[in-house]
This record gives C-alpha cells, structure tokens and sequence, in this order.
C-alpha cells in the first residue's frame, strides 16, 4: 500500500515508526527568497515568420500562454538563512531517525545553499555518513553575461550506516560512451556506469511528462535514485513531495511510497498523476477539499500542536547531543592539562 499524506511534513514525519523508510529523496525550498509560479505555456505555427522561436525546417512559432491551465505557486522565502536552517533541521533529524539502518538519504538543493546545508547534515548524520555530492547539469534557459551561467543542482547522499548502506550497482541503468570507439565492442554494447555528474534535461515545458507543477523534477532523475539505492518492497520517502515523481519511479520499480506535502495545489496534480494507479491511501485530502473549504479551526490547532510537539522533541536531541559533545571536550581538556601540571610540581621541586 502507498501513501500520500496532505500535511505538514514536520506533524507526518512524527508518526512515522523508527528506522522503518529504505529510501528518502527530498527537493526542500531553495530558499531563493522569492515566490515560484508555474503556467503552461504552448507553440503555436506562424505563416509570416514572425514568431518568436525558429522550429525544425526553419518554421516559425509564437510561444503563447496556455490560458486553459491552472497556473501553479508556492512559497520559497524565508527572513534569513538561519530561518531556512531551522526550518530544515528537526525535519532533518526526523528523518535519521526513520531511516533504516541500510537506507540512504538523497538531499536535493541548489549551489547558493548547499555548503551550509551539507555542514547541518554533517552535524545531525555524523561527517562519515556523507557518501556522494551528485551534480545533476542541465543546459536549458538563460546566459547571464557577468558570470559563467549556473546549469546544475546539487544532490548530497548520506547514509545511515556507511558501508552498509544499500547501492545496487548492478541494476543501475547505463549510460553510453562518449567515444565508443575507445572501448571494446561488449564494453560499447553495455555501456559504462554513471558517474557522479548526471546529464539530464530538465522536464520540457511542453513534453507529455510535465504535470505545472513549478519544482517538478525529471523522472529519469528520479528513477537512477530508487534503482540505485533501494531494494523492491522497500518504502521510500519524499516529504516535499511535489508533483509526486518519486512516487511515479516507485510505482515504475515495484517500490513502494509515503509522499508527504502540505500544499492544496500538490495535492491536486498528484491526484490526477495518480489518478489510474491502485493501491493508494490518501490521508487528508479529498476531492472535495478546496482553499475555499479549509480545514476546521479544530484541526489545525491540532495540526500545529503536533508541528510543536515534534519540534521540541527534535530540539531536545540537538541539545542532548551539544551538550555530550561539551562534556566529551571538557573531559579532553581535563586529560590533557593533567600531565602537565604534574610536570610543573616536579619542576618546581627541583
């Protein structure tokens, strides 16, 4: 059974069961500052050449807004990047805390933000858990003409256990080579292993894949991840979930899903993305259920006690674990400093 949960992610995180997820993949805010709108958009053929993009023989087209399609949003602005840091964090440790101890944690963030993030990733899963910086590069959109242009995001792995940690090398779909002709004919036939720079399109904006969603990630992204580091049966967890592309991968690989997102227009397109797709537990959402038929007073006093609730519990496992660190150190102190005020009594002695 899947599951897709209309929630905030940090209440949902709560009552999932300890070291119980094989696989989480996260895309969080980017913390651009800024608000994120998405609307389709379409090609429409001229005759007098004057469109605004040249298409296959030389034929023009004009790029028009699809009127027809829901424009889509969501927020990606925080005060500050210590507001950013606090908001991820207690998801973060929530996180660790139901992995499994074979899982893997694939953190999805840009090139502004991913050196801060990887030092709170290093603090809450240990500096030896980190596995891999994959850097998916893109070549589509604008070229800004006083810097080189930024084509890539960032992707960082973290396990549970290093070494232990599930990666099926095996199975993981190959890629060509570049010079085919450097290698031997089986070695051309199979292909080679992809490294940790991914080429990879982003999802088109007029393809038969896109859903409008403004974050929508390609699926082949996506697939790579839970081939590579998850086993079939296993559950895989994605708490910004989006569009619901890893849950499209799931379904692809036999894996199964908890996606977890707390925004109504997610809802939606997954709801129509998985519209076909059996075996689906929805929790909080409804057809029915509109911005203009929130949810009870009720129930989101409810929801943000249980926000509260885990983040205190979070917390407290920061300080618990700041302050064994404090004592680990004073003890170091302590140990060191000992010989040395043996030796100045003896040195004073003579």
């Amino acid at each position: 059974m899947h599951r897709i949960v209309y929630s905030d992610n940090l209440a949902a995180l709560g009552e999932i069961e300890d070291e119980s997820i094989g696989l989480i993949y996260i895309d969080p805010p980017f913390n651009t500052g800024r608000k994120k709108v998405s609307a389709r958009i379409k090609s429409v053929r001229t005759e007098d050449g004057a469109g605004d993009r040249v298409g296959f023989q030389g034929r023009s087209y004009r790029t028009l807004k699809d009127e027809g399609a829901q424009a889509m949003s969501y927020a990606d602005a925080f005060r500050n990047r210590e507001e950013f840091q606090a908001f991820l964090t207690p998801r973060l440790i929530e996180a660790r805390r139901v992995l499994a101890p074979q899982g893997s944690l694939y953190f999805h963030i840009d090139q502004r933000e991913v050196h801060y993030c990887k030092v709170l990733l290093d603090q809450i899963f240990g500096e030896d858990a980190f596995i891999n910086e994959v850097i998916w590069a893109y070549d589509y959109g604008g070229r800004g003409r006083d810097r080189w242009p930024a084509k890539h995001d960032n992707i960082l792995v973290y396990a549970k256990t290093p070494g232990k940690h599930v990666f099926n090398f095996d199975e993981i779909e190959r890629i060509p080579y570049m010079a085919p002709g450097l290698v031997t004919k089986e070695k051309a036939e199979r292909g080679k292993l992809p490294t940790d720079t991914w080429w990879h399109t982003i999802v088109p904006t007029t393809g038969t894949e896109r859903t409008g969603y403004p974050t929508q990630k390609p699926l082949g992204v996506l697939r790579r991840i839970v081939q590579a580091s998850s086993k079939p049966g296993d559950v895989v967890l994605d708490f910004f979930a989006g569009s619901g592309t890893t849950g499209a991968a799931c379904l692809e690989l036999g894996r199964r899903f908890v996606l977890i997102d707390s925004n109504i227009e997610s809802m939606r397109v997954m709801a129509k993305r998985f519209a076909a797709s059996e075996n689906i537990e929805w929790q909080g959402f409804s057809e029915a259920l509109s911005p203009e038929q929130p949810a009870s007073p009720a129930k989101k006093r409810s929801a943000k006690k249980a926000v509260k609730k885990v983040a205190k519990k979070a917390a407290r496992k920061v300080a618990k674990k700041a302050t064994s660190k404090r004592a680990k150190k004073s003890v170091r102190k302590k140990a060191e400093a000992a010989p040395k005020k043996k030796r100045s009594r003896v040195a004073s002695a003579t």
